[in-house]
């Protein structure tokens, strides 16, 4: 059978696109888990932003697939139907199937008889579609695929959950990289790429899908086959690896033998980014860091959050960010001293905060922003956004905080719910007047890291940071919230994918 997998073109604004473009892991590994004798390609929409349209008549074409995957984010949820429609344009007959973390909580908007969709893949992917796509192919019956959701006449039906699989052994097979038939992934003008380590976290932190769709656990894969995929990348030509775990600092001791599997392997002759916790960081830094440069890693990913206590305690990350003292007991906040171990070692890091809490006032946003102003290298500031099934989203309801019901701006960076004290365009306001001064603090970093790439495409990346600004505005000769407004028009443009 011929299988055309996509993901959308809808992305997180932090960074503009010539400087990080990331594959979706997710196709790949579905691509490497259906039988090999079927024809797949993965094609990522990010790549394709100014001709979407164009690209997907130009797949369907060239592929004549049977079956269309979509993996699909809550913001890109809008696109998606419209790239359905496209698809049922040329191929009415194809069979659509859906899966990630909107579809997989939220299915209800998918089974409507004008979204198109035959199939909805809950949770975790590969075995729900291989299993699929046999039954398919085979002529089958449905009924007994865990994770599976099929419309059958004028209805549908909800297989059981498939329970999270455990990871070990070879049941879930490496990606196929060769299934792409885009190009252009990039992190600061190296070619990048993503694997994963483990799957799952044990923590409950209000904001996060993770918990919402396979629970509270944490799976891991072998070193063995996590090498052999860092190789599979490698040779594919990455240059730079971003390990995708949920939590890959959860379980220290195993981060750090991974390091050490790394280094023994020689794998550590490219650039590695991964997201940790501040607390397993501060606790374990003095032996953890240096193994963690040593084995390639350059940038890092703190789940901050929040440097106030209130707002920690309303995000359920307060476990997460507290340094332990020699007998295990808290002793205060983790993030000073994993920043610290960081920067000591030659790393960057990449600060992850919340503002806009239920508690926020102006004065809390700042401090906030501030803290990021003089401690992170590069900002990736976010506003509380209510994801399907996550405990924020009830919280935010009950409190009557949430304002705009748009899925198409739940990117992030858009403020979709209030506080208490301050109102969406507010909130939204504080962080992008202070943030684009912290991202062009980074330009420096950015140039001895990349020196040619920088200097080639500085204005560009300028551009992007300062998008909504003239002359006048960095002058001080135009108010900046007329500023703002523009970079808002802006932002709602770049929405219109197809």
């Amino acid at each position: 059978m011929n299988i055309l997998l996509l993901s959308m073109p809808d992305s997180f604004e932090h960074m503009p696109s010539i400087v990080i473009r990331m594959p979706n892991g997710a196709l790949t590994s579905l691509a490497g888990n259906v039988d090999p004798h079927h024809r797949v390609a993965v094609a990522d929409l990010i790549l394709a932003q100014k001709s979407v349209r164009q690209t997907v008549e130009n797949l369907v074409r060239e592929w004549e697939p049977q079956i269309v995957g979509l993996s699909v984010m809550t913001f890109q949820r809008k696109t998606a139907f419209k790239i359905i429609a496209l698809i049922r344009s040329l191929k009415p007959d194809v069979k659509i199937a859906v899966g990630g973390y909107d579809p997989s909580l939220a299915s209800e908007p998918y089974m409507t008889e004008d979204a198109g969709v035959d199939f909805i893949i809950r949770g975790e992917g590969e075995l729900t579609f291989r299993e699929l796509v046999r039954a398919l192919e085979n002529g089958g019956s449905l009924d007994t695929l865990s994770g599976l959701s099929y419309r059958t006449g004028g209805t549908w039906r909800h297989n059981p959950a498939r329970p999270v699989h455990s990871l070990d052994g070879d049941e879930i097979r490496l990606p196929n990289r060769k299934a792409r038939v885009l190009s252009g992934y990039t992190m600061l003008g190296r070619q990048v790429d993503v694997i994963e380590t483990s799957r799952g976290c044990t923590y409950d932190c209000s904001f996060c899908s993770i918990i919402a769709m396979r629970g509270r656990n944490f799976h891991t894969y072998s070193f063995e086959r996590v090498l052999a995929d860092i190789r599979d990348a490698r040779a594919h030509g990455a240059k730079s690896l971003f390990l995708v775990d949920d939590n890959i600092t959860l379980n220290v001791h195993r981060f750090e033998a991974l390091c050490r599997a790394i280094i023994e392997a020689g794998c550590n002759d490219i650039e590695y980014f991964i997201q940790g916790m501040t607390s397993a960081i501060a606790n374990h830094g003095e032996t953890l860091a240096p193994l963690m440069r040593q084995a390639g890693f350059r940038y890092v990913f703190l789940g901050i959050e929040n440097i106030l206590e209130d707002d920690l305690q309303f995000l359920r990350a307060s476990a997460k960010n507290r340094e332990r003292g020699q007998q295990g007991q808290t002793v205060g906040n983790a993030t000073m001293k994993a920043i610290e171990h960081i920067h000591r070692n030659k790393m960057y890091v990449v600060g992850g905060l919340i503002v806009g809490n239920p508690g926020d006032t102006r004065e809390s946003v700042n401090t906030n922003l501030e803290f990021a102003r003089r401690y992170v290298d590069w900002p990736y500031i976010q506003h509380p956004t209510p994801y399907p099934g996550t405990p924020m989203t009830k919280d935010f309801i009950e409190r009557n905080l949430l304002v705009n019901e748009r899925v198409e701006e739940y990117d992030g960076t858009t403020a979709v719910v209030r506080s208490e004290h301050l109102d969406t365009e507010e909130i939204e306001f504080l962080r992008w007047r202070k943030e684009r001064w912290i991202k062009l603090a980074y330009f420096p970093n950015a140039l001895r890291h990349s020196p040619g790439f920088v200097l080639r495409n500085s204005a560009k990346m300028l551009a992007h940071v300062f998008r909504g600004c003239t002359l006048r505005t960095l002058l001080g000769l135009e108010d900046e919230r007329v500023a703002f407004q523009r970079y808002r028009e802006l932002r709602a443009a770049e929405r219109a994918y197809i």
